[in-house]
Protein backbone atom coordinates (compact mmCIF):
# COMPACT_ATOMS: atom_id res chain seq x y z
CA UNK A 1 0.00 0.00 0.00
CA UNK A 2 1.36 3.33 -1.15
CA UNK A 3 1.43 6.45 1.52
CA UNK A 4 0.34 9.75 1.25
CA UNK A 5 4.05 11.08 0.52
CA UNK A 6 4.49 9.48 -2.72
CA UNK A 7 1.07 11.27 -3.90
CA UNK A 8 2.88 14.02 -3.23
CA UNK A 9 5.73 13.92 -4.60
CA UNK A 10 4.53 12.52 -7.86
CA UNK A 11 1.48 15.02 -8.03
CA UNK A 12 2.33 18.40 -6.00
CA UNK A 13 3.69 21.21 -7.89
CA UNK A 14 7.14 21.62 -8.46
CA UNK A 15 9.81 24.50 -9.99
CA UNK A 16 11.33 22.99 -13.29
CA UNK A 17 14.34 24.33 -11.98
CA UNK A 18 16.60 26.27 -14.65
CA UNK A 19 20.86 26.25 -14.70
CA UNK A 20 22.02 27.84 -11.29
CA UNK A 21 23.46 31.52 -12.10
CA UNK A 22 27.38 31.00 -10.94
CA UNK A 23 29.15 34.14 -9.86
CA UNK A 24 30.39 35.39 -13.38
CA UNK A 25 26.23 36.11 -14.50
CA UNK A 26 25.33 37.95 -10.89
CA UNK A 27 28.75 39.65 -11.86
CA UNK A 28 27.27 41.10 -14.98
CA UNK A 29 24.22 41.42 -13.66
CA UNK A 30 24.81 43.82 -10.78
CA UNK A 31 27.32 45.79 -13.50
CA UNK A 32 24.45 46.38 -15.79
CA UNK A 33 22.67 47.63 -12.85
CA UNK A 34 25.15 49.74 -11.16
CA UNK A 35 27.68 51.34 -13.34
CA UNK A 36 30.29 49.49 -11.25
CA UNK A 37 32.73 47.52 -13.19
CA UNK A 38 32.63 44.00 -12.87
CA UNK A 39 36.32 43.58 -10.49
CA UNK A 40 34.55 45.71 -7.86
CA UNK A 41 31.38 43.70 -7.95
CA UNK A 42 33.44 40.48 -7.54
CA UNK A 43 36.01 42.10 -4.94
CA UNK A 44 32.70 43.21 -2.94
CA UNK A 45 31.26 40.15 -3.37
CA UNK A 46 33.86 37.68 -2.18
CA UNK A 47 34.52 40.42 1.07
CA UNK A 48 30.99 39.54 1.89
CA UNK A 49 31.54 36.36 2.13
CA UNK A 50 34.53 36.89 4.37
CA UNK A 51 32.88 39.39 6.53
CA UNK A 52 30.28 36.49 7.07
CA UNK A 53 32.79 34.27 8.31
CA UNK A 54 34.65 36.65 10.33
CA UNK A 55 31.60 37.99 12.54
CA UNK A 56 30.40 34.16 12.50
CA UNK A 57 33.65 33.08 14.29
CA UNK A 58 33.17 35.61 16.72
CA UNK A 59 29.73 34.11 17.46
CA UNK A 60 27.73 37.17 15.77
CA UNK A 61 25.23 36.69 13.55
CA UNK A 62 25.27 38.87 10.37
CA UNK A 63 22.24 40.65 9.12
CA UNK A 64 21.99 41.67 5.82
CA UNK A 65 19.40 43.79 4.84
CA UNK A 66 17.24 42.59 1.12
CA UNK A 67 19.11 39.11 1.98
CA UNK A 68 19.19 37.71 5.40
CA UNK A 69 20.06 36.42 8.79
CA UNK A 70 23.53 34.66 9.04
CA UNK A 71 23.57 32.41 12.57
CA UNK A 72 26.23 30.26 13.38
CA UNK A 73 25.72 27.10 15.09
CA UNK A 74 26.97 24.12 17.06
CA UNK A 75 26.16 20.30 16.87
CA UNK A 76 26.62 18.04 18.99
CA UNK A 77 29.79 16.69 17.98
CA UNK A 78 31.07 20.24 18.14
CA UNK A 79 30.92 21.19 14.75
CA UNK A 80 30.41 24.82 13.36
CA UNK A 81 28.35 25.84 10.68
CA UNK A 82 25.55 28.77 9.84
CA UNK A 83 22.07 28.58 9.04
CA UNK A 84 20.58 31.19 6.89
CA UNK A 85 17.31 33.23 7.79
CA UNK A 86 15.78 34.08 4.72
CA UNK A 87 14.59 38.05 4.89
CA UNK A 88 11.00 38.61 4.30
CA UNK A 89 11.50 41.01 1.32
CA UNK A 90 12.42 37.71 -1.22
CA UNK A 91 9.94 36.03 -0.22
CA UNK A 92 7.40 38.76 -0.47
CA UNK A 93 9.38 39.70 -4.30
CA UNK A 94 8.95 36.16 -5.11
CA UNK A 95 5.18 35.38 -4.10
CA UNK A 96 3.88 38.92 -5.70
CA UNK A 97 0.69 37.79 -8.43
CA UNK A 98 2.03 37.09 -11.66
CA UNK A 99 5.38 37.89 -10.56
CA UNK A 100 7.57 34.26 -11.16
CA UNK A 101 8.53 33.85 -14.53
CA UNK A 102 9.95 30.06 -14.13
CA UNK A 103 8.05 26.83 -14.84
CA UNK A 104 6.16 24.94 -12.67
CA UNK A 105 5.56 21.51 -13.13
CA UNK A 106 2.07 20.43 -12.16
CA UNK A 107 0.84 23.84 -11.81
CA UNK A 108 -2.81 22.50 -12.39
CA UNK A 109 -2.50 21.45 -9.01
CA UNK A 110 -1.74 24.26 -6.71
CA UNK A 111 -4.44 24.28 -4.29
CA UNK A 112 -5.17 21.01 -4.23
CA UNK A 113 -6.20 19.22 -0.90
CA UNK A 114 -4.89 16.38 0.30
CA UNK A 115 -7.66 14.16 -0.37
CA UNK A 116 -7.52 15.50 -3.87
CA UNK A 117 -4.14 14.07 -3.95
CA UNK A 118 -4.96 10.61 -2.70
CA UNK A 119 -7.81 10.70 -5.42
CA UNK A 120 -5.35 11.36 -7.93
CA UNK A 121 -3.01 8.51 -6.57
CA UNK A 122 -5.40 6.12 -6.54
CA UNK A 123 -6.70 6.97 -9.92
CA UNK A 124 -3.97 6.46 -12.03
CA UNK A 125 -2.51 3.21 -9.31
CA UNK A 126 -5.72 1.48 -8.47
CA UNK A 127 -3.70 -1.22 -7.89
CA UNK A 128 -1.55 0.73 -5.09
CA UNK A 129 -4.27 2.56 -3.21
CA UNK A 130 -3.56 5.03 -0.31
CA UNK A 131 -5.91 4.69 2.45
CA UNK A 132 -6.45 7.18 4.92
CA UNK A 133 -7.15 4.81 7.73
Amino acid sequence: MANMLKALNTFRPKIKLAKTAGMKQVVEFIASRTGLNKGQIQMVLAELADTVIFFNKQGQGVKLEGLGTYLPKIDTEGKISVSHRLDRYIKSALNVEGGFTGKIENRKNIGKSKEEFIAMWNEAHPDDPISLN
